[in-house]
């Protein structure tokens, strides 16, 4: 049986919650535990489920329970999912669910997945089905739950999904999904960048593959899939492939190759954002979308919030918010887009080495700030590689800090520089998200500078 009768959902967030309402929709006996009572958890008591709520967790809870639905965040040496392991409990979390409920006309899956631009290429996809009259949301890690768009009202879903997600599938076979890029993240979470990278592979277990060629990780992992791959470059492609030339975005999987949208109307700007237009157009193509249509979707692309936007420009000086840059790869790519640079990073590095992304941008920063709770590890690697670039290093533990933050920032910048927040780093140390933290840094500015609301937008 695919679902079983019995079930424990482990977190009351977001997911779990979703999960549980979906397994009562369906009559199933469902158990859910987290570390702390709730409203959310009281309001699935009222549902019918059984709700169990203590700071550590009980084995026996697993007593007749049959299968495990877990969050995301929970990994695999969790005391949950290690318990579910011991007795032979299959575990899974939310968009595994959503596959397994999944009935006759259901939408089809596009999946997209990486360590950087999964948001951007999967609103970009949506977009893409949406030009072309399709029935279509982004969802997956983001959105409204995947239970509840399983069975509709959609022709076809733009689904983004983690190393987490993918890690706790087994059945869910997406009809394509590409994956966009890999490096070094969630390494506490996997242990290893091996097992990271394995997991992501889990976005080809359906029909077809789409690959980053440029990306070493990613062409390595492609060539062992058995899955028909649909290759994408920054550069001129070679037939079977999409990719760049004349200044456009060009398919070259047919007769003849076909230009879809120059690349200067591509938003947000940059390499790396050319890169996921490549990627979801050929998702969307193998999903039989027009190029007229993949086109269309691209030049009235609205990008998302967080992701290399100006905020404000004053005194010759530009203030970007990339608060979406969790990691060290995303960080990168904004390094290279500015010069000089007053960078604003730290956070949560979530086990990952700064030294190499240190090493490669700290010529290009006029100074640097840093917050959050790995803020040393970063301090420490700009010494060693920039021991005369001043820094300061902001101790405050909540969203105030971006007052002095910006402060700071001001004093350092010079007219042509770009104050960067692209922290390198996750958010919950201090913020509720990282558009929390993006959000607080754009009302600093915007106090600071005696601006209005309306800022700038890139």
């Amino acid at each position: 049986m695919e679902i079983a009768d019995r079930i424990l959902v482990a977190g009351a967030g977001v997911a779990g919650a979703a999960s549980a309402e979906a397994l009562l929709d369906r009559g199933r006996a469902v158990t859910v535990y987290d570390r702390a009572d709730s409203e959310r958890l009281r309001g699935l008591a009222e549902r019918g489920a059984r709700t169990v709520s203590a700071p550590d967790f009980d084995p026996g809870l697993l007593d007749a329970i049959e299968q495990v639905v877990v969050s995301p965040g929970f990994p695999p040496h969790h005391p949950v999912a290690a318990a579910a392991a011991r007795r032979g409990l299959e575990t899974y979390s939310e968009p595994e669910l959503a596959w397994r409920l999944r009935g006759h006309g259901a939408p089809r899956w596009l999946a997209v997945t990486g360590t950087n631009g999964k948001t951007t290429t999967t609103t970009m996809l949506a977009a893409m089905l949406g030009a072309a009259g399709l029935r279509t949301a982004a969802l997956g890690n983001i959105g409204e739950p995947l239970v509840f768009a399983a069975n509709g009202p959609y022709d076809a879903l733009a689904v983004e999904l983690s190393s987490q997600q993918l890690h706790w599938s087994r059945l869910l076979a997406p009809e394509a999904g590409a994956m966009l890029n890999l490096a070094p993240d969630h390494l506490a979470w996997h242990g290893a960048f091996d097992a990271y990278a394995e997991a992501k592979t889990a976005i080809w277990r359906g029909g077809a593959a789409v690959a980053n060629l440029d990306d070493p990780a990613v062409a390595a992992l492609a060539e062992h899939t058995p899955a028909p791959v649909t290759g994408f470059t920054l550069g001129e492609p070679e037939p079977g492939q999409f990719g760049v030339a004349l200044g456009s975005l060009v398919d070259r999987t047919g007769s003849a190759p076909v230009p879809i949208c120059p690349v200067d109307r591509v938003r947000p700007a940059g390499a790396h954002n050319v890169a996921n237009a490549l990627a979801a157009a050929a998702l969307a193509r193998l999903a039989g979308v027009g190029h007229e249509a993949i086109g269309r979707a691209l030049r009235e692309y609205t990008p998302e919030a967080h992701r290399n936007v100006t905020v404000a420009e004053s005194g010759g000086v530009r203030w970007v918010d990339d608060s979406k840059a969790t990691n060290p790869h995303a960080a990168a790519a904004a390094l290279a887009a500015y010069e000089p640079i007053v960078w604003i990073a730290g956070g949560q590095l979530k086990g990952v080495d700064i030294d190499d992304l240190a090493a490669r941008f700290s010529g290009r920063m006029r100074a640097a700030i840093l917050i959050g709770q790995d803020r040393a590890e970063v301090a420490d690697a700009l010494a060693r590689h920039a021991p005369g670039l001043p820094v300061t290093v902001l101790e405050g533990e909540d969203d105030s800090v971006m007052t002095d933050l910006v402060a700071a920032a001001a004093a350092y910048a010079r007219p042509g520089d770009t104050v960067l927040l692209s922290p390198a780093a996750a958010s919950f140390d201090m913020f509720d998200s990282y558009a929390h933290r993006g959000d607080a840094y754009a009302a600093a500015i915007r106090h600071t500078l005696g601006m209005d609301d309306r800022g700038g937008d890139e």
